[in-house]
């Protein structure tokens, strides 16, 4: 198999990924790309032995393969989310938003998580903002009343 041929394939399941997800958006680049970046700090956290997920904190296939795997269910997820958003006729994609802004806050506290463990300080306000992200799309649809709503719609005491 050539360079060729895998660049043409890798192109086209890319295609059909995006294709499934309506359109690529920012969002979800942004995601692509803090996937990228967690894979790639959790890489070297475990060159520099310092990895919790495995016993002596050094690279283990068995802990790279497993975050790939997690990484493309997390897409699976963000698709599902998707595929809800169109059978329901969510032309705004409200829940592939809120799955997609989940994720890119995980990946983000685990891009901290990892340079923190590299010795790398970084600011509070980070870690607290992705925190904030995180918990407001894990909430939506939990049956708490949107604060934009209008006085009117509530209802009489």
């Amino acid at each position: 198999m050539n360079w060729e041929n895998v660049t043409k394939a890798l192109a086209a399941a890319l295609g059909a990924v995006a294709g499934l997800l309506g359109e690529w958006n920012v969002l979800l680049t942004i995601l692509a790309l803090f996937m990228v970046i967690d894979y790639l700090t959790g890489l070297i956290v475990a060159w520099r032995g310092k990895s919790p997920k495995t016993e002596t904190g050094g690279v283990s296939s068995r802990a790279g393969f497993d975050g790939l795997i997690r990484k493309f269910f997390i897409m699976v997820v963000v698709l599902v989310a998707t595929l809800l958003d169109v059978a329901i006729g969510n032309a705004s994609r409200v829940f592939q938003t809120a799955a997609t802004m989940y994720y890119i806050a995980n990946e983000g506290i685990s891009i901290l998580e990892n340079t923190a463990l590299m010795g790398v300080k970084y600011p509070k306000f980070i870690a607290k903002a992705l925190e904030n992200l995180r918990e407001k799309n894990d909430s939506l649809g939990d049956g708490k009343r949107d604060d934009t709503e209008d006085e009117g719609d509530k209802p009489e005491e």
